[in-house]
């Protein structure tokens, strides 16, 4: 085939991602950007300045700086010892354990900032177990051990992937020439894990910066990151100038932290040695690493438990009252939708998300994973690589509000438009499906499509023999986290849900958001609805075994 139409071939298949982005993500965002700079048709960076300049922006930016940073470091110091216990040592339940572990990082924002409400209040068990002593409801306390919770795995899968095909034999020679368990970490594991360390800490303080349902659930007016503090000047003061300029100071922050994550993977060290020797069983040495294991699995699984049994417990009696409040309207009507309309809107639009992302990133995994022949195939795929990644440098705020003040005219009059949200949702979800499918295509032997072609194969049907086998389940997978997450999506969907048409994240905001006792509890229950089918559904993925976190 000649280079021309070789590049022909390649700007077909990206050209469905390419208009898709362009439309819903380059439109949105340049929107937002001409909303921050450019008042009555001339350039006002002043404006700009002004904002940055206001004792509350310079607050919410101290606020998200000084709690990411914490949160990092806890999520680090906690995730280590759990990464090397799950990933170097084979034990019963290991598997169960990683799963597990792994759950609070998909589940749902704003279920995750309900079930530490639920945990932290006054009539929640650390206020029972200290007597009254320690109330960390409301404070940045109780922010930051929601997004170690929140962020934890991240920390467990990238660094225990890296901990897993380390080399041991330089460890053991170390050992075997009298250095202690302490110096043969120093000297030897560390420089050779560093580099994960340091990618996935600032994966995690990418994610902490730019959490928005956990600290909205728990800082309320009090505390306000940068991801919050565009959503309350949005909707609660309609200072969209503001808001934009927040937005593209994040933007310009999460693409700094993106392209130095990306430069801090791509750097190898030289020490290091990849090994296929399996998991050993544990050693007396081994018990400290264990034991931190086992507490933070049940750190983890405090705030779930205390959620599940507050929404089972009524007037001090276990009871299923506040599940069958669903199909209503709670106290005072604070819903417009009942909860239950709700979750059936949230699974369809998962559905039609998951499709969505699906398609659209399969098509960008095949472009970015064939075979360069030429120059200019080279400098075209890097381009379109960076290019398709841009979605992971924007927050799904930033992209929510986007959609609200540019696709409100004709001819892109998309507001009242049912495919909106489930469209936002892919494109949050669309990095994760890219960075799970293309190392896999990558790994596929271009000769075999030659092959395959040579004896006469099309196209699909090389596909179908040569690609499909090797990636149906990191297929499956992709399709499963891009569910989980359109299933827990708040961000975005705070700004584009119709009022008619809720899903059930947004219902469970609303509920809190609204005094009474059975609208709180109609929360915890409609949370552990959402957080349980979320659960089902990466546990399914996780049986696959696909180390997709370890992609970011």
């Amino acid at each position: 085939m000649t280079a021309p139409r070789r590049l022909l071939g390649l700007a077909a298949l990206a050209g469905l991602p390419l208009a898709v982005l362009g439309v819903f993500f380059v439109l949105p965002v340049t929107g937002m950007i001409g909303r921050g700079f450019v008042v009555d048709g001339d350039l006002d960076v002043g404006a700009v300045l002004e904002v940055l300049t206001r004792p509350r922006t310079g607050r919410v930016l101290w606020f998200t700086v000084w709690s990411s940073t914490v949160a990092t470091v806890l999520a680090v110091l906690l995730g280590l010892p759990a990464a090397y216990a799950l990933h170097r040592l084979r034990w019963p339940g290991r598997r169960v354990v990683r799963a597990a572990l792994l759950v609070p990082f998909v589940l749902p924002t704003v279920v995750v900032g309900v079930a530490f409400r639920q945990l932290l209040g006054e009539s929640g068990p650390v206020v029972a177990l200290t007597g009254g002593r320690v109330d960390l409801d409301g404070t940045a306390a109780g922010i930051v051990a929601g997004l170690v919770f929140f962020n934890v795995a991240v920390v467990i899968r990238g660094v225990g992937a890296a901990w897993e095909g380390l080399d041991s034999r330089p460890g053991e020679a170390a050992a075997a020439l009298g250095a202690s368990p302490a110096q043969v970490f120093r000297t030897v594991t560390w420089p050779m894990l560093r580099p994960a360390v340091v990618s996935s800490a600032s994966v995690v303080f990418l994610f902490c910066a730019t959490a928005f349902g956990i600290v909205l659930t728990l800082g309320g007016l009090r505390y306000s990151s940068v991801e919050t503090e565009i959503y309350l000047l949005t909707t609660e003061y309609l200072d969209l100038q503001a808001a934009a300029a927040l937005s593209v100071l994040q933007l310009v922050a999460v693409v700094a932290l993106l392209v130095v994550a990306g430069r801090l993977r791509a750097v190898p060290d030289p020490t290091l040695a990849r090994s296929t020797t399996p998991p050993r069983r544990p050693r007396r040495s081994d018990v400290p690493q264990l034991a931190a294991t086992a507490l933070l699995l049940a750190l983890v699984a405090l705030p779930v438990l205390t959620l599940v049994v507050g929404s089972l417990r009524v007037d001090g009696a276990w009871s299923l009252a506040y599940y069958r409040a669903l199909g209503g309207a709670g106290e005072q009507q604070a819903l417009l939708v009942p909860a239950s309309e709700a979750l059936v809107t949230s699974l369809r639009t998962a559905v039609d998300a998951t499709w969505m992302a699906l398609l659209l990133g399969g098509l960008v995994a095949v472009v970015l994973t064939r075979r360069s022949r030429t120059r200019a195939e080279r400098r075209v795929r890097s381009v379109l690589d960076g290019f398709f990644m841009l979605p992971l440098g924007v927050s799904a705020v930033t992209l929510g509000f986007g959609f609200l003040i540019t696709l409100d005219s004709p001819p892109l009059d998309l507001r009242e438009s049912p495919v909106l949200v489930p469209l936002a949702q892919a494109l949050v979800a669309l990095p994760l499906v890219v960075r799970t499918l293309v190392p896999v295509l990558a790994g596929v032997d271009d000769r075999q499509r030659q092959a395959a072609a040579s004896l006469g194969a099309g196209p699909l049907r090389a596909v179908a023999t040569v690609d499909l086998p090797v990636v149906w389940r990191p297929l499956l997978a992709a399709a499963g986290f891009a569910f989980a997450i359109s299933l827990g999506e708040f961000g975005a969907t705070s700004f584009l849900a119709r009022p008619d048409r809720p899903t059930l994240p947004v219902v469970i905001f609303r509920l809190i958001g609204h005094p009474g006792e059975l609208n709180y509890g109609m929360a915890l229950a409609a949370s552990v609805i959402l957080a349980t089918t979320t659960a089902v559904v990466v546990l399914g993925v996780e049986r696959l075994r696909v180390p997709s976190l370890g992609a970011f």
